[in-house]
């Protein structure tokens, strides 16, 4: 598989990256050796791009993965491992650099990230944590440093913050997810956000062409529409073989126009350590499917969902995927 250069970086990349989160417990919650093999099976198909977080909880699956890889920096096949961390201060952010580290078995990281920065006062808020990413690339304990982010107006920052070598925004064609300051985005606005971040030589790695699973009904309009944007890889979070070997398929031009995986047996999930409870997803949904569990979250009562989707749209954090 092909590999394009992450902007200004030298770190090199395939078009398409595995997102780990979905194996992880939040989502398919894989025994560990079942959803290692699901890394390395990646690995072994061409993929070397792989996006985890502290929050993910998913540091052990990738260490038993790549066990036996040499992932020392002289391997220019060596996986490229991106975490993240939601922390604010500088303190809290060395320790999730040294989590990370330590968790991986490894002693450099290729890129970490401040993880979903929001509008302001967010990024203010968090010069702390930015400041440690800033001296741990210095000290090449980081390779590269940048934010992700499901907001326009941070990703058209980013374009002139000359630290940042990383974006990683969230864009689908429907608009999923997208926020702009205290409100909802536009796919647009992010292609233009998207745009000034490559003009400016930041490496852009996208999340969520599929909405959250929301828009797999559309698969080959999902990921194009991602392409074309110029992307250098497209974040894909898969928790099995044949879903890998769809999307090697795809980023090798193997897969036809009209390709369509099989959808029927996806179901609604809310995250519960994203929602927000708001409950917008409760007055959208046409059946009554979505209730207000003993949490104070928004759950999905699955004897009358009808899968229809209409609920994604409706939440402000993307809270609400399918798989």
């Amino acid at each position: 598989m092909k590999r394009n250069k992450l902007g200004n970086t030298d770190i090199y990349v395939t078009p398409i990256g595995l997102g780990v989160l979905t194996i992880g417990n939040t989502q398919l919650d894989l025994p560990l050796e079942e959803g290692a093999e699901v890394v390395r099976y990646a690995y072994e198909k061409g993929i070397n791009l792989f996006d985890t977080a502290q929050y993910y909880e998913t540091y052990p699956y990738i260490r038993e993965a790549f066990k036996d890889v040499d992932m020392s920096y002289d391997n220019p096949d060596r996986p490229i491992i991106a975490s993240k961390s939601l922390d604010h201060t500088y303190e809290e952010m060395e320790a999730a650099i040294h989590e990370c580290l330590d968790a991986l078995g490894i002693d450099r990281i290729d890129i970490f990230k401040m993880h979903e920065v929001r509008q302001e006062p967010d990024w203010s808020d968090r010069a702390g944590a930015w400041q440690c990413l800033i001296d741990y690339k210095k000290k090449g304990i980081v390779g590269a440093i940048g934010v992700s982010t499901h907001h326009v107006d941070i990703t058209e920052m980013m374009a002139d913050i000359p630290e940042c070598d990383i974006v990683f925004p969230l864009i689908n064609y429907a608009g999923l997810g997208i926020r702009k300051g205290a409100g909802p985005g536009t796919a647009e606005e992010m292609e233009a956000a998207i745009r000034k971040c490559l003009d400016a030589g930041k490496g852009v790695f996208a999340m969520k062409a599929f909405g959250g699973g929301n828009l797999t009904g559309t698969y080959m309009k999902s990921l194009n529409y991602v392409r074309d944007l110029g992307c250098h890889s497209i974040m894909i979070g898969m928790g099995n073989k044949g879903e890998i070997d769809d999307i090697v398929r795809y980023a090798e031009g193997e897969l036809p126009e009209d390709y369509q995986p099989e959808t029927r047996n996806k179901k609604i999930h809310i995250d519960q350590g994203d929602c927000e409870s708001c409950y917008a997803c409760i007055e959208r949904c046409p059946n009554k499917a979505i209730y207000v569990n003993d949490e104070g979250r928004a759950d999905v009562n699955y004897d009358v969902c009808l899968t229809c989707g209409y609920c994604a749209p409706v939440c402000p954090v993307r809270a609400i995927i399918m798989w």
